[in-house]
């Protein structure tokens, strides 16, 4: 029997090639972008660019508990037993049955008798001399492996994500704060207004005016509210647990400081890493396979059978050799004719085979783009940065001066609160930036994918 399972050695699928990139082979460059390292396919793990000890706390206690990855680490382990069941259809399947039976003629006056039989062996096992067998069992092997992937890009993503929620935290602090700041300076505002109004020395729209800017600072401070408790929900959601409160920063200027740089080295090659991609090509191999399945079926199949057996009736003489059967047997089939079925399936499987291959490309054109635009945004942020807090300075230095003169009678109201929403609003505008150089980085890592120790662990 063994060399007759040697005998499945040929297959129909096509020889597999890895299919070429269709991205420019370096990053864009010009005006928006930085020079990037010599650094080929640079690793990095979520350690190297999340540093403060709190998120790797907060990450450490997602890996085990979020309820996404437990899904995927479940779907992982149906993947691989799916790969046993149908690898086990490659090798013959020994059964062995037994039976008693008590028989009687003569409508109860004859004579009565036993007859005990065993019987074991090899009932049918296919020879897989087209591969048919062989390459059901690579393509389950490879869509294994895509969820395998797809897995890696659950974990990457959590990873990504908890960054993303601790740093949105950290900026809607920052902007609670701006809006108490700016609640109590307008609540002075106020007093001074309403003095005025009753000194005669100023109208009822000055006084209002000092409301509105009160009354709006008043709103966002109840907004800013609840986005903190917001951005702790969600964050409770990605650790899949309660935590500890006190693993949140204090604002985004504490981010950006432990932020390390993101490597996107100088070759686009490194897209074909990301888990998404890995994945894609897994379900590409997938798809080839299916074709060496789909034309082995256009040819005949043969199975084999062989079976021995003992037959007696009486338990002592069973395994006598006057007892014993031997049966060996081949079957063969061929579908002859089947209105062209087969050979329609054979273009199902070559056409599913185009659609990876269009989905494989499309996955590398969406990670080139995706990353692209994340180098454009860094290349551009030190610069945004730089004139956000060059403006939040102009308008604090307006905004002093100008309640300064106020207060002396030298500017109208109208020109104090106008100084005062500038600098409400470029106070608000810097945080934001400070956000989004914070969210470019936690970007990079996430759509780079090189994060090794987001692997999928084995079992």
């Amino acid at each position: 029997m063994l060399p007759a399972i040697a005998l499945g050695a040929c297959s129909m699928a096509p020889k597999y090639v890895q299919p070429a990139a269709p991205v420019p082979t370096s990053w864009p460059v010009g005006d928006a972008y930085l020079t990037q390292s010599e650094s080929e396919l640079p690793l990095v793990s979520y350690k190297d660019i999340f540093r403060d000890a709190r998120l790797q706390s907060l990450v450490e206690q997602a890996l085990v508990n979020n309820r996404d990855l437990r899904v995927a680490a479940a779907n992982v382990a149906a993947a691989r037993a799916q790969v046993r069941v149908t690898r086990a259809n490659q090798f013959p399947a020994v059964g062995i049955s037994g039976s008693a039976t008590d028989s009687e003629t003569g409508g109860g006056f004859g004579r009565n008798g036993m007859n005990y039989a065993l019987q074991g062996g090899i009932s049918s096992f296919e020879l897989d001399l087209f591969g048919r067998l062989a390459n059901a069992t690579q393509s389950q092997r490879d869509t294994a492996l895509a969820t395998e992937a797809s897995a890696r890009t659950v974990r990457l993503g959590l990873v990504a994500d908890l960054a993303q929620a601790w740093a949105t935290y950290a900026a809607d602090a920052d902007l609670l704060k701006v809006a108490q700041n700016t609640a109590a300076n307008a609540k002075d505002s106020v007093r001074l207004s309403g003095a005025r109004l009753k000194g005669g020395i100023a109208a009822r729209t000055e006084l209002r005016q000092a409301e509105q800017v009160l009354e709006t600072a008043n709103g966002d401070v109840a907004s800013q509210t609840a986005a903190l408790a917001q951005d702790v929900n969600a964050i409770r959601l990605l650790v899949g647990a309660d935590f500890d409160t006190t693993l949140l920063p204090a604002g985004i200027d504490e981010v950006n400081g432990s932020l390390g740089e993101v490597p996107a080295g100088t070759s686009t090659q490194v897209l074909l890493r990301r888990p998404d991609v890995v994945q894609a090509e897994y379900q590409l191999r997938a798809a080839n396979a299916d074709i060496g399945v789909a034309r082995a079926q256009l040819f005949p199949t043969i199975s084999l059978s062989a079976l021995i057996g003992f037959a007696s009736q009486s338990l002592s003489s069973l395994f006598d050799a006057a007892s014993r059967t031997t049966t060996l047997g081949a079957d063969g089939s061929w579908s002859v004719f089947n209105a062209g079925g087969r050979s329609a399936n054979v273009q199902v499987s070559k056409a599913q085979r185009d659609a990876a291959l269009a989905t494989y490309e499309k996955a590398i054109q969406s990670a080139f783009q995706e990353t692209a635009d994340a180098l454009a945004d860094q290349g551009t942020l030190t610069e945004r940065l730089r004139a956000a807090s060059a403006f939040t300075k102009a308008a604090q230095d307006t905004a002093t001066l100008t309640e300064a003169t106020y207060r002396r009678g030298i500017v109208s109201s109208l020109d104090n609160l106008d100084a005062q929403r500038s600098l409400y609003s470029a106070r608000q505008a810097e945080i934001a930036v400070r956000l989004a150089q914070a969210n470019n980085r936690i970007t990079l890592y996430r759509v780079l994918g090189g994060d090794q120790a987001t692997a999928t662990p084995s079992n």
